[in-house]
């Protein structure tokens, strides 16, 4: 027997429950693994409310982790026992100190990554790569506009569109976060709190908007990202922290001949080939450094409600993992 965070109903943070749960042993093409960290990421908050139904309950959620293959089943070659594994992919239940995860979904751990920094930067890191080369490609010259610049994805998004050459401009909603936005790469930091972000878009860019924006957070951004968007420009709507964004009448994109796009980036890593260019991607350019990963905030596993209520209360920068 092993322990996992459940949830028995959707809910708040308060939905979660400890419970004592059983590891099956590794079917076919599956491998067990014993965690070691376990990423925190705002697909987590969608499972745990019912926005993102899960088919099942109780359900463990979370679905990124990093840890040690224990076991494995019949036909893996993809990892063996004793390798340091990290994962970000469904199905969930990542929120447990042990589980069986589908081998073709995990990756080696390079040497020179502990753990947690993997656990923390898979899912968000991974998101960055195919945000930045797959759904809305930059260019050097590019203004890149980042909503949510001192979050988990924004601080990585700030960084990498920096290294491809972007002048970056990102929205915050305090100084300090504005202070750390800058400091990883954010050129522009604009605290929505008290100036209108698409306002200060135009004055940054000479009235020309930015090519891309990257948008995570959804129905507060959703109107104010179409006006700061230049003539054919791209909104990359790839996350809905405010809530889901009202239905669109496309006819107002016809006045920048602008294109929106809603991606998920599990189409983006489906298969094994994709798994190892999005991540290798990642790897690199940590390894460089051109893209740091900042020491995440650190929970003990069971006080995962707290993680949630800090991660929904937009009380974090970076990143959140869980220690089992």
């Amino acid at each position: 027997m092993t322990h996992a965070i459940r949830i028995h109903a959707p809910g708040g943070p308060e939905a979660f429950r400890w419970d004592e749960v059983e590891v099956p042993s590794p079917a076919a093409g599956e491998a067990v693994i014993r965690h070691t960290a376990i990423g925190v990421n705002f697909i987590d908050v969608y499972h745990r409310t019912g926005l993102y139904p899960l088919p099942v309950m109780p359900a463990v959620i979370g679905m990124e982790g990093a840890g040690i293959i224990e076991a494995v089943g019949p036909g893996v070659t993809e990892v063996a026992p004793g390798d340091r594994v990290a994962y970000a992919c469904a199905p969930t239940g990542a929120y447990a100190e042990r589980r069986v995860v589908p081998a073709a979904q995990m990756v080696k751990i390079p040497d020179g990554i502990a753990d947690v920094t993997a656990a923390a930067m898979m899912l968000k890191g991974m998101t960055a790569q195919y945000l930045l080369h797959d759904t809305a490609p930059v260019r050097a010259g590019d203004h890149v506009l980042v909503h949510a610049a001192a979050g988990g994805v924004g601080l990585l998004l700030c960084q990498w569109a920096k290294h491809l050459g972007c002048t970056v401009i990102g929205t915050v909603g305090s100084d300090e976060k504005a202070e750390l936005a800058r400091a990883h790469g954010c050129d522009h930091a604009i605290v929505y709190t008290r100036e209108k972000f698409a306002d200060r878009v135009k004055e940054i860019t000479g009235g020309k908007g930015c090519r891309v924006i990257y948008d995570g957070i959804g129905r507060d951004t959703f109107e104010g990202s179409l006006d700061a968007l230049a003539l054919t420009g791209r909104l990359v709507c790839y996350g809905q922290a405010s809530g889901p964004i009202a239905p669109v009448n496309l006819s107002v994109l016809s006045a920048k001949s602008a294109s929106i796009s809603r991606p998920v980036m599990f189409h983006f890593t489906g298969t094994r080939a994709d798994l190892e260019r999005v991540s290798g991607s990642l790897f690199d350019v940590v390894a460089k450094g051109a893209v740091r990963i900042e020491a995440p905030r650190g929970y003990a596993l069971r006080d995962a409600a707290a993680a949630h209520r800090d991660l929904e209360g937009r009380r974090t920068t970076g990143a959140l993992v869980l220690m089992p």
